[in-house]
């Protein structure tokens, strides 16, 4: 049987399997269960056996329970709350503020949580309401949510950026850092388009800017500013210690969640039944994502078997395209596929295919992951199927899902348009990388 038609056979069975509501995981597993028995026997069972444990085994990805875990005791000890309530108080009296308190919000809840649904959702539940009551643009304020929202996968920590990391074989610590300044830059073009908005038409926002937020005395934000700092412990001791060489992605992860205990006692929110729910919840997700890292590793090993793998190199480099070309392609396939199928989904099919082609391309591999990275986010929030649209909705039932889709396109404009500025100014992605050498 030709590779390309064993390709083809295995890319249909899992699409449809994906589109039948089937758990990934188990999508995965009865795939490439079949493939190893048809393609290779039944004595090739021992291999997935083994790609099973080389991935329960692999020291870099001890990194997703812990970063999990540490969103977990941030979300549940309360301490979130706090913060949501000191950026209030930081935010000053400028036109449009519930705007930029959404996207300073996005911004730092994604750089502690690193899960765009749960920011969507949090954020939709706990701001939209208000900001309709005060006259914000519904449209406007329900874009801003899911686009700040999205900047959580990029900033670090970021749980794809480690999943993508691993299975694409770069570098994890550089992929992290990678995504603080196409974060920061998202995080500037959505403020400015809002402020432009804001000029070109004034309804947008209110205009009693005075009466949107309660006199806030010097004390009273030097107070809240004192409560965010113990938030920098949990930032400083996993991003800090990765930019400084102390730390390796995994221990500064371990590092993150003492940092969380420290900052959950000193809200005086720790207690042991928090600290329990946390690590139940954190062990019932990492068990599934490492199970469907185990399913890729395995769906790798069957590309190479087949021979998928060297003849796609050979197909490529036959095409006559050039860089920039199968740049776009390649962006484009999994933006497309973001809009029907779940993220972690469409990350395991691509990578093993995109891998060895990138190589052979000559790609920087930290600034082709990152916009690989940044292109999933955005197809997150692609209608019709973008899985945050969906968080944000359940929260927000009053707004019909049309009017959600309806807002989120000026947004997917701006994250091409960043998408766009990192491929024209790589150092975007590579600058801080490059620091750590």
């Amino acid at each position: 049987m030709e590779w390309y038609v064993t390709l083809l056979a295995g890319l249909a069975i899992l699409f449809a399997l994906f589109l039948s509501g089937a758990p990934i995981f188990l999508a995965f597993l009865f795939a490439i269960l079949t493939g190893v028995y048809v393609i290779i026997g039944p004595f090739g069972f021992p291999m997935f056996i083994n790609s099973v444990f080389d991935t329960a085994t692999t020291t870099s990805l001890a990194s997703i329970p812990l970063f999990i875990l540490m969103g977990e005791l941030l979300f549940r000890s309360g301490t979130m709350d706090v913060l949501f309530d000191s950026i209030d108080k930081l935010v000053g009296r400028v036109r449009g503020r519930q705007y930029v308190l959404v996207v300073a919000l996005s911004a730092v809840f994604g750089a502690l949580s690193g899960v765009a649904m749960a920011v969507a959702a949090m954020l939709g539940r706990a701001i939209m309401p208000g900001m309709v009551q005060r006259g914000y643009d519904r449209d406007i304020a329900a874009g801003l949510i899911i686009s700040g929202a999205s900047l959580a996968p990029i900033i670090p920590p970021s749980l794809l950026a480690i999943i993508v990391g691993s299975i694409a074989e770069v570098s994890i610590a550089k992929l992290l850092i990678a995504g603080i300044l196409p974060g920061i830059m998202l995080a500037g073009v959505f403020l400015v388009y809002v402020f432009v908005r804001i000029a070109l038409d004034p309804t947008k926002a209110p205009a009693n800017v005075e009466g949107e937020r309660a006199e806030v005395s010097g004390r009273e934000m030097l107070v809240a500013l004192i409560r965010t700092l113990p938030f920098v412990i949990v930032i400083f001791s996993v991003m800090g210690f990765i930019l400084l060489g102390i730390a390796t992605p995994s221990e500064s992860a371990a590092t993150g969640v003492i940092g969380a205990l420290i900052t959950a006692a000193i809200y005086k929110n720790f207690s042991l039944r928090m600290i329990w729910d946390s690590v139940m919840a954190a062990m019932t997700v990492s068990a599934m994502i490492l199970a469907i890292m185990a399913m890729s590793k395995m769906f790798t090993q069957l590309l190479a078997f087949t021979g998928a793998t060297s003849e796609l190199v050979e197909l490529v480099a036959n095409l006559g395209y050039g860089p920039l070309i199968m740049l776009l392609i390649m962006l484009a396939v999994p933006f497309v596929l973001c809009m029907f199928i779940d993220t972690i989904a469409v990350i395991l099919l691509t990578i093993p295919i995109y891998q060895p082609v990138v190589n052979a391309l000559e790609y920087d591999p930290v600034w082709f992951w990152l916009l690989f990275l940044v292109n999933i986010t955005l197809g997150a929030i692609t209608p019709p199927f973008g899985y945050t649209l969906f968080a944000f909705k359940a929260v927000v039932p009053d707004m019909a899902i049309n009017s959600v889709y309806r807002a989120i396109w000026p947004f997917v404009g701006l994250f091409i348009a960043g998408i766009g500025l990192i491929i024209a100014f790589p150092w975007i992605a590579t600058w801080l990388p490059n620091l750590i050498g």
